[in-house]
Formats: structure tokens, C-alpha cells, sequence
């Protein structure tokens, strides 16, 4: 999963994961808030957060996943 407030850097990222056959973006969020919404859903192995965003921002984000899912993240 990848959370990033810049759309340019989301769509980046997922096509540079894409050229990796063993990695799948499974989601994306625009904002922590976002990804929290959808991280039980989603249940990603890894998670890419973006440290400054608005609406919920890396570090709170971060605790919050850390509470609610077993994904590593990379910040």
C-alpha cells in the first residue's frame, strides 16, 4: 500500500513496484486518515507512508497502523 499526498509520487512509485512480477500495490491513500480507512480492508505486507502529510500525518499515522495491523511499514 502506498500513502502519499502527492499524486505524482503514488503514481511513481506504483510503476516502478510494477516492474517487480513478486509486487502487487494492492491500495493507495492520499492522506493517513485515508489509509487508515482502508487498512483493515486492504491488510497490505508493507506500507509505504509518506512522513508530512495533511489530514493524519506520518508519525500519527504510523502508531495508528501499528495498532490495528501487522504490516511492516517504510517510512
Amino acid at each position: 500500500m502506498i500513502v502519499d499526498d502527492d499524486a505524482l509520487v503514488r503514481l511513481s512509485l506504483v510503476q516502478i513496484l510494477r516492474l517487480d512480477n513478486d509486487i502487487a500495490v494492492v491500495g493507495e491513500a492520499s492522506s493517513g486518515n485515508d489509509a487508515l480507512a482502508q487498512l483493515l480492508e486492504i491488510n497490505p505486507d508493507v506500507v509505504l507512508l509518506d512522513i508530512r502529510m495533511p489530514d493524519g500525518d506520518g508519525l500519527s499515522t504510523l502508531s495508528e497502523i501499528r495498532q490495528k495491523v501487522k504490516s511492516r511499514v517504510v517510512v
